[in-house]
């Protein structure tokens, strides 16, 4: 028999082995409460893992009941690995967000990269087929070499995964700020369509049904991940290079094949990714949501190397694996069909009817712990937030140069295009992809319909620091106008809540008023949130990220007809729906010229935005309209620049605003351009689009500049970035 050398149970807590792990002293207490007796080296290992952040929301679960979660086109919401949405016809639309920050901000490359296979495998475990991949990114300035490297390493580790496995990506956002210096954001989505009968849940039940591994064999990469995704990262966070998990596309690919295989299988019972805490939370919170006990027998576990204990084998976070719970007598079907995929499986368990856990090798007994409590008794923690005093500041915006203004910000990173990143991006794989990364959301046509998915991604964490409840408001609001723009009717969403420390009262009420603005949003524009994550401890030797909640949204399109015809044309009318207000809070023009926040409120109407957003959404189905974009960062003076850059094509416009004005973010406003003969109801016309300049007139002067000049800029100011020795 196999001897593995590990603390004894009085070692444990004598030394206070735990708390290494992530658990708190009085957590400790509540595990021998539980277990009735003090827990050995793998079952404490198994809690610690269980009830870290990233696993049990101990601190964010209290703000996520707010949220809706249901309405008439939920199929299944939170609490599987993906939700499912109804898009009509038998088939629904099946997405997630999913963070890898501390990964990534560890190993570049393959916390990318196997952020975006964790994703997949989501998707997949419901039983979809992916369509579509979307990331959210945060870097601290590119003026800096380590954030050229960590953003260089992150998009190398997208494309490299993304691109074999063959999903095209679509659609993100990517933003740089000082804030994220040292701790990168890297929020992966991913969107896949299936049809009702083949929906799939990460179920354990039926007495005696066997447990099939799939995968990759498991090594001793990313063990303890969880819980190193649940603290902050310090000095001595590049010694835990091994937390980061080693990604197989190309083992990916045969393993989501296989699994869209498996889920046309009737005796399948229920199957799970092994994503965060690997085998530990896929087989426990399988038993949990089947009722049933499971009894996992170690030694069939495959492993990469001798000598693995049931500690390393519970939490290893090795990529590219599935659990599954098949009918009794049909497991070798399943193991054949994986041999086919010339995949490594084998049967390593069965569930029971004790409602316990236990897990054996060779007939030792590793742990045995009650299901239920370790899936539902995980601690959560109400704490008391104190909002953040700031010195009251007044901002001076007359007088500004619009012209250096609007030069700086276009040449900024967070403005300017990302064509230095989606170039590495395989957009098109698949041949479905009907509007690619560059300017709006993504689309893409579902195969054999004339229906069309546009997905996007979005956050705005200054809104959030600036005012953390109507900063929430308005990141879910900026997903809506973003679909809206492509003429989609927005479904559902999901989230990732990306915050510093909880336990740092300014940052919980960071965290509880923004969800409270996310909530009344989601509610207001029909948009319940069906899947997410929570990203806590994100700070680096004590300095905290922005709030950075990121929002997920997808919409659909019943007939992609219009889209043929939705491209604007040169003598076309431009219109701006909504008002110019001085509105500079939390904007880039504050932070080009202050730096700082200031915290000067900016507020944002709901039910006008569900009236707008409708009333574009149907001229633009229609057909009355060529193009549509939501004024966003830079305002309206450099979203029309954008406008120029992309089309390569001249506008002469002019507004009644001041030079600042023109780059205030004014919430709810959309720039339309507008077929010949339509005058588009309760916008303003400002310009025409065509010409040989870029022309905006203002009150106090005018920004005038050649087409090539500002393609240049806003095409090449990433890539001079990145080339630059400095």
């Amino acid at each position: 028999m196999v001897k593995f050398l590990e603390p004894n149970e009085q070692e444990i807590k004598d030394n206070k082995l735990y708390a290494e792990m992530g658990l708190t002293d009085t957590e400790y207490d509540k595990v021998v409460d539980i277990l009735g007796r003090m827990p050995n080296y793998t079952e404490i290992g198994i809690f610690s893992v269980m009830w870290s952040e990233h696993c049990s929301y101990k601190h964010s679960k209290p703000f996520l009941k707010q949220f809706p979660v249901t309405g008439e086109r939920v199929l299944m919401g939170p609490g599987e690995g993906a939700g499912v949405v109804d898009i009509g016809d038998n088939q629904a639309v099946v997405f997630k967000v999913e963070s890898h920050n501390h990964p990534s901000a560890i190993e570049p490359y393959q916390g990318a990269a196997t952020g975006v296979g964790g994703i997949v495998r989501d998707i997949v475990s419901i039983g979809a087929r992916p369509i579509q991949l979307l990331n959210s990114l945060r870097f601290g300035e590119l003026t800096e070499k380590q954030n050229k490297r960590l953003f260089s390493g992150v998009v190398a580790g997208i494309g490299g995964y993304g691109n074999c496995i063959g999903i095209p990506t679509v659609a993100g956002e990517i933003e740089f700020d000082s804030r994220y210096d040292g701790n990168p954001l890297v929020n992966a989505m991913c969107v896949g369509i299936i049809d009702h009968d083949k929906i799939q849940k990460g179920t354990a039940k039926g007495t005696g049904n066997p447990v099939i591994y799939v995968g990759l064999k498991t090594g001793r990469d990313g063990i303890h991940g969880a819980t190193f995704a649940s603290e902050e990262l310090s000095e001595e966070s590049e010694a835990k290079r091994p937390s980061v998990q080693i990604g197989d596309p190309f083992v990916g690919k045969k393993l989501m094949e296989a699994t869209l295989e498996a889920i046309t299988y009737p005796e399948l019972v229920g199957i799970q990714d092994m994503g965060a805490a690997g085998l530990t939370s896929s087989s426990s919170e399988m038993a949990a949501k089947g009722e049933s006990g499971i009894h996992l027998h170690l030694e069939k576990v495959p492993t990469r190397e001798a000598g693995i204990s049931p500690y390393e084998m519970m939490l290893s976070e090795t990529q590219e694996r599935m659990l599954l719970v098949v009918e009794k007598g049909t497991e070798q079907k399943f193991l054949d069909l994986f041999e086919h995929h010339e995949l490594d499986a084998a049967v390593i368990g069965e569930v029971t009817d004790t409602d316990r856990f236990v897990l054996t090798y060779e007939d030792e007994v590793f742990a045995d712990i009650p299901v239920q409590p370790l899936s539902d008794e995980a601690p959560v923690y109400v704490l008391e937030g104190k909002a953040a005093e700031f010195a009251d500041v007044d901002h001076n915006y007359d007088n500004i140069d619009a012209k250096d203004v609007f030069t700086s910000l276009l040449n900024h990173p967070t403005i300017a295009s990302k064509t230095w990143a989606y170039s590495q991006y395989d957009q098109q794989v698949g041949a479905n992809t009907i509007i690619k990364p560059g300017l709006s959301a993504g689309v893409t046509r579902v195969e054999g319909t004339k229906k069309a998915i546009a997905s996007t991604i979005d956050g705005e964490a200054r809104y959030v620091f600036n005012n953390p409840y109507e900063g929430g408001k308005m990141v879910v609001a900026e997903a809506y106008r973003n679909l809206i723009a492509v003429g989609s009717l927005p479904l559902a969403m999901t989230d990732c809540l990306n915050y510093g420390n909880p336990e740092k009262p300014e940052i919980y009420q960071q965290l509880a008023d923004s969800t409270k603005g996310m909530a009344e949003a989601c509610a207001a524009l029909n948009t319940p949130v069906v899947s997410g994550n929570v990203s806590l401890y994100n700070e680096t030797k004590g300095d905290a990220i922005f709030p950075t909640p990121v929002v997920g949204m997808v919409g659909l399109i019943e007939d992609v007809n219009y889209l043929n015809d939705f491209k604007p044309q040169v003598g076309e009318k431009i219109y701006l729906v909504g008002d110019i207000k001085p509105d500079f809070g939390g904007s880039q023009i504050e932070k080009l010229l202050f730096n700082e926040v200031s915290h000067v409120t900016s507020n944002i109407n709901l039910t006008e935005e569900v009236e707008r957003g409708e009333t574009i959404r149907k001229a633009i189905t229609e057909g009355k309209l060529s193009h549509v974009q939501a004024v966003g960062k830079g305002g309206l003076a450099i979203k029309l620049a954008q406008i120029t850059a992309y089309f390569n094509t001249g506008i002469d416009a002019q507004v009644d605003a001041s030079n600042a004005e023109v780059f205030a973010e004014t919430q709810g406003n959309y720039i339309l351009i507008a077929k010949e003969g339509y005058v588009p109801e309760n916008a303003v016309e400002i310009g025409t689009f065509g010409g040989d300049t870029f022309t905006l007139k203002t009150n106090q002067g005018e920004i005038t500049e050649s087409i090539s000049a500002i393609s240049a800029s806003w095409k090449g100011a990433i890539e001079t970035c990145m080339t630059s020795e400095a």
